[in-house]
């Protein structure tokens, strides 16, 4: 007996030991700031016991008392070797060797980077990769990167529109630092009320994202990580100047108040007070624009009890004026005197993070997010109103844990959100309040080696979309090195908010119909689809210089979709879906460092995107068959190994894009089946003279193309004709800049 008690002790102590997991982080100093290194090999010396730093620099292996020497190195970098006595959280930090060869300079530089680890077909974008245009805001963001499709929604307004796989942002999750950040009223101009300057990192992942962020994802995930406090610079001053009038200025003022907190005030306010119209049919060509946008941020951190917290305070008042150059608010608003239009929005949101991992059990760990916003949007277009009122909460708790070891992980949780709206239509109010409650379960495996998965439901009881459920599923196999087959499905539920999402259809004489069904959303029922990729990603030396190139196809089906109907020039339409709609995306990018300093990034992609609407199925309107992707940089070294001189040139080539039918039209406002080919380039020059200071000085459209006559019936505003949503190209044509950065570390 006592033999037997002996054996299933030390069984038992054997997968205790087993299941003992060492966690950390590991860092890298870039622009004198620290920031997560992903892809790092971290292992016990002596051992085949390892694991590889995920996207945000984090770790976790096996640990056992016999294990004393911890190796952590990256190309490029200088391997450490520390010496671990006890289970406890490590933060290390690598620094960069000093004797590099060209490839391993320039591959560890590359301001993007895509993982063969992860199960997710997810994009790193660095705040590097930021800094390669005037990036100003987030929806400024995507220039350089052929993931993401950037156009203008409407001829009036100068707001940017993304798509990923040929659909629009609102089938896109948009989160900073995983909390839903662009959603509802702030749908059509949020991106543009998230200063660049504050993003220290931005991840795309295409195809459905996880669970554990909610039911609404389709297309993909666009997540935001925000700047630090006690790893942003103290002082950081980034002015800018547009030929086109616009004025920008971001401060940021980070301080330590104790070994624990640390907080952040960010300023960002910009002004656009000049009137332009180049193509002279009496519109501006960029609205003028007033934005002042605060956030007070605090950290708190605690490696000892395994704490962080973050809380995030931000007020936001941004106020657009565009039409008419004539157009004077005071005298003309409400009137047929000059056509103009007014959109005032004030903000303010208050967002935590709390998160705790377990010091004893390093595998356990528990966080909570909390976000509340109040979004007031007083707008008029012409004679059209439209003002919306949203209040929204949002809650998520996670708990992480392991199965048996680290190859083996779960995520769990509950998550609640409550959104009210409070629209005018022109006469008409809308006024609804939506709430739901959910829990997720997600499982992911990998083997350390080839295999990775990641396999999730949620189960969701929402007030008007009624109970559902959520599958979704990533996988990745990596059958030899530097590859990564990759495979996902998943299926995603949203309410359509058809007023806040096609703002730019108030720019127009169209008379809006609502084709009520009988559902709970505008008398229309939720939009449903599911989403299958499969994507290959393969690095290889070409010339012994590093290169890589990814091939992926996506599919999304819709089950229901709330259809916008542009096909009558005088009506715009919302039905409920009858018959098919889908959008499939294939997509060819190579990247190559061809020489020291020099990368290259190429891509080409293919839509078919079409939609059964009332009059037969058409593609879906304005969206380009092809387009030709082109990015090059090049930096050269001093001998502190610090970039002196940056060049940057983005190519965009589309091809032409079906318009929404005019055939109803009079002749002299009816337009072609498709618009013309278009192609624009963007150059900058960095000048760095110190890791304090800089000078950028660049050029978006260079090549001066400019789409003629963007605003049908532009001389008769007030008439059946006008529209202003036939944009397929730039209206102002080439633009300059010029600004500088400074920072105090």
């Amino acid at each position: 007996m006592k033999k037997y008690l002996c054996i299933k002790f030390i069984f038992l102590s054997l997968i205790l030991s087993a299941q003992e997991q060492l966690e950390g982080i590991v860092l890298e100093t870039s622009s004198s700031k620290e920031m997560p290194l992903p892809g790092a090999n971290v292992y016990w010396l002596g051992s085949s016991v390892g694991a590889i730093t995920r996207e945000d620099g984090t770790f976790s292996l096996p640990y056992k008392f016999s294990y004393n020497k911890l190796v952590i190195s990256y190309v490029g970098f200088k391997t450490d070797t520390l010496t671990v006595t006890e289970n406890k959280y490590i933060r290390h930090v690598l620094q960069a060797s000093e004797e590099l060869n060209a490839v391993t300079v320039t591959s560890r530089k590359q301001a993007t980077s895509k993982s063969y680890l992860k199960a997710t077909n997810t994009l790193f974008v660095s705040s590097d990769e930021l800094l390669k245009a005037a990036c100003c805001n987030l929806s400024e963001s995507f220039e350089t990167n052929p993931s993401i499709d950037v156009n203008f929604a409407d001829a009036v307004s100068g707001t940017r529109q993304i798509k990923m796989l040929g659909l629009k942002s609102p089938y896109i999750l948009i989160t900073t630092e995983n909390i839903p950040a662009i959603r509802g009223a702030s749908q059509a101009y949020g991106l543009s009320f998230i200063p660049g300057t504050w993003v220290e990192s931005i991840q795309i992942t295409k195809g459905t994202g996880s669970v554990v962020n909610g039911f609404e994802s389709i297309a993909g995930q666009i997540n935001a990580e925000l700047v630090k406090p006690n790893t942003d610079d103290r002082l950081f001053v980034n002015a800018y100047a547009g030929v086109n009038g616009r004025l920008e200025l971001n401060t940021h003022i980070n301080q330590k108040v104790s070994d624990k907190w640390s907080t952040g005030i960010y300023l960002h306010g910009n002004l656009r007070d000049k009137k332009f119209d180049r193509n002279d049919d009496s519109f501006l060509d960029v609205p003028l624009k007033e934005q002042i946008n605060v956030m007070n941020r605090w950290q708190y951190t605690n490696p000892e009890k395994g704490v962080v917290s973050f809380i995030n305070l931000r007020y936001l008042n941004d106020e657009t004026q565009a039409g008419q150059i004539n157009f004077n608010p005071d005298a003309d608003r409400g009137t047929t005197n000059a056509w103009g239009s007014e959109i005032n929005t004030e903000r303010f949101e208050v967002t935590t993070k709390l998160g705790y991992v377990n010091p004893e059990i390093p595998y356990q760990s528990l966080g909570f997010q909390t976000a509340y916003s109040h979004h007031k949007q007083d707008s008029y277009f012409g004679l059209n109103l439209y003002d919306i009122e949203h209040n929204s909460f949002y809650s998520n708790l996670v708990y992480n844990s392991i199965i048996s070891d680290s190859r083996h992980k779960v995520k769990t949780g509950l998550s609640f959100t409550y959104d009210h709206y409070d629209e005018l239509v022109n006469t008409d109010i809308y006024e609804r309040t939506e709430n739901s409650f959910g829990g997720f379960f997600e499982y992911s495996y990998d083997d350390l080696d080839k295999l990775t998965m990641t396999a999730g439901i949620r189960v969701d009881q929402h007030n008007r979309l009624g109970f559902f459920v959520t599958p979704r599923l990533h996988l990745r196999y990596s059958p030899w090195e530097k590859s990564a087959f990759r495979a996902s499905i998943g299926r995603g539920k949203r309410s359509a908010n058809i007023f806040a999402e096609n703002q730019n259809m108030f720019s127009s004489s169209r008379q809006i119909n609502v084709l009520n069904s009988g559902g709970k959303i505008y008398g229309l029922d939720p939009e449903i689809a599911w989403n299958y990729g499969v994507s290959y990603l393969q690095g290889f030396n070409l010339f012994e210089r590093k290169a890589d190139i990814t091939l992926d196809f996506y599919r999304t089906n819709f089950q229901n979709q709330v259809v916008v109907d542009w096909e009558n020039p005088f009506e715009v339409n919302f039905y409920n879906l009858e018959g098919d709609s889908y959008a499939n995306s294939f997509q060819f990018e190579f990247n190559y460092n061809a020489f020291e300093g020099f990368d290259l990034r190429t891509a080409y992609k293919f839509y078919d995107v079409k939609t059964d609407y009332n009059s037969g199925r058409l593609e879906k309107p304005l969206v380009p068959k092809h387009r030709l992707f082109a990015n090059a940089s090049y930096e050269t070294q001093t001998k502190e190994n610090s970039a002196q001189w940056k060049f940057d040139a983005t190519y965009n080539w589309l091809s032409e894009q079906r318009f929404p039918s005019t055939d109803l039209s009079t002749p002299e406002f009816q337009l072609d089946a498709y618009s013309p080919t278009i192609g624009t380039l963007n150059l900058q020059v960095t000048r760095v003279f110190s890791p304090s200071f800089e000078l950028y000085l660049g050029g978006e459209n260079v090549t001066n193309v400019r789409q003629s006559n963007p605003i049908v019936s532009a001389d008769n505003p007030f008439g059946s004709n006008f529209d202003s949503n036939f944009v397929y190209g730039p209206i102002f044509g080439s633009m300059y800049y010029a600004g500088l950065r400074y920072r105090i570390k």
